[in-house]
């Protein structure tokens, strides 16, 4: 009798391999059948054994080569024949990864299935350039939205909620739609004058940063074309960046204790 197999929905955090978590890097280690997205980058590939069989299921906009169903279905199956599956994905697997469809889809098949947590990219980018998601004065909740949806659908946020000057907004997968978004919270509200900091492949070393203004932030992203993965931060803590990597109000500090 084929022994059960089961499948860990496993966060590959931003980026770099070092912001794994210990168990997500020891779980790799054994995996068998690694299934990976796109966003997950060579270096974290690089943990899986040479043995383990890595699939790629990489999905980009307007572009998915590998439906929905079929990746629940290729798991389903390899899991069926016992294998240790690593569902490998960028960031965590619960923040727009779709990770919660597919753990319903293999549990209601009888598979065993564990998630284990990683670094989103949101949080990936704030320690990489140094700006807070919150800050006392500045920022006391934050959002994550996504900027995209399905094929042929609207993109329809809650503009009035997002647009809160009183919290930090965090775009992911906004690219295609920055102009619009940019449009939409203007409408509702907020000052065009609101920073804006966008971060591609964000704890890498091809991480690029671009600084700009709510109202010139889709102009400034075409001119400086930045490819995805781009994630924009949206708020006032965003006037606390500088490119050192630490926050201006902090630097600031360290230079006047330098000087006493």
């Amino acid at each position: 009798m084929t022994r059960a197999g089961q499948v860990y929905l496993i966060g590959a955090g931003p980026g770099d391999p070092e912001l794994l978590t210990v168990r997500a890097q020891r779980l790799l280690q054994g995996a068998e059948i690694v299934v990976h997205d796109r966003l997950v980058s060579p270096d974290v590939l690089a943990v899986c054994p040479e043995t383990a069989i890595r699939i790629s299921v990489g999905k980009a906009s307007a572009c998915h080569p590998v439906p929905q169903d079929e990746i629940n279905a290729l798991l389903l199956t390899h899991a069926e024949q016992g294998r240790i599956v690593a569902r490998l994905k960028g960031g965590d697997p619960l923040i727009f990864g779709r990770g919660s469809e597919e753990a319903a889809f293999l549990q209601s098949h009888g598979i065993e299935v564990h998630v284990v947590p990683g670094i989103t990219a949101a949080q990936g980018a704030a320690s990489a350039t140094g700006v807070p998601l919150t800050h006392r004065g500045l920022a006391g909740a934050v959002q994550y939205v996504t900027g995209h949806r399905q094929a042929g659908q609207v993109l329809d946020l809650d503009w009035r909620r997002l647009a809160d000057p009183d919290t930090t907004l965090v775009v992911y997968m906004g690219v295609a739609n920055i102009g619009q978004i940019a449009m939409g919270l203007m409408t509702a509200g907020l000052d065009p004058t609101t920073p804006v900091l966008a971060v591609a492949e964000a704890t890498t070393p091809r991480e690029r940063r671009l600084f700009s203004w709510l109202d010139k932030i889709a102009h400034d992203l075409r001119v400086a074309e930045l490819e995805p993965p781009v994630l924009f931060m949206i708020g006032r803590v965003v006037s606390l960046y500088s490119e050192t990597g630490v926050p201006q109000e902090m630097a600031a500090s360290a230079m006047v204790s330098a000087n006493a």
